[in-house]
């Protein structure tokens, strides 16, 4: 998995490259919260993402509680179909922002 960030003032662009499981979710968890303190947006980029097993969804909703937390906003944006299902299927699109 690849990770690429920009960051603009408070908002935090994550473009992911590659799928988030138990072997990837660590390390993404640790790229995206080391920048996290301070951002008021945080845009997540799935374009390149086929899949997102459990360890993903805990990463995804510790950033969720993270942002939550500093009042700010977390949206995904380009997820594929197969992804939407997972969000589906565990409940996650009743929260997350997905466009």
């Amino acid at each position: 998995m690849k990770v690429t960030k920009t960051k603009t003032g408070s908002e935090l662009f994550v473009e992911i490259d590659g799928d988030i499981n138990t072997v990837t979710a660590p390390e993404l968890n640790a790229q995206v919260g080391e920048d996290l303190e301070g951002i008021t947006s945080l845009v997540l980029d799935f374009k390149k993402v086929a899949y997102v097993s459990s360890a993903g969804l805990r990463v995804l909703l510790v950033m969720y509680k993270t942002m939550t937390a500093q009042n700010g906003d977390m949206v995904i944006r380009h997820v594929n179909k197969d992804v939407l299902d997972i969000f589906s299927m565990t409940g996650f699109n009743h929260f997350l922002k997905v466009e």
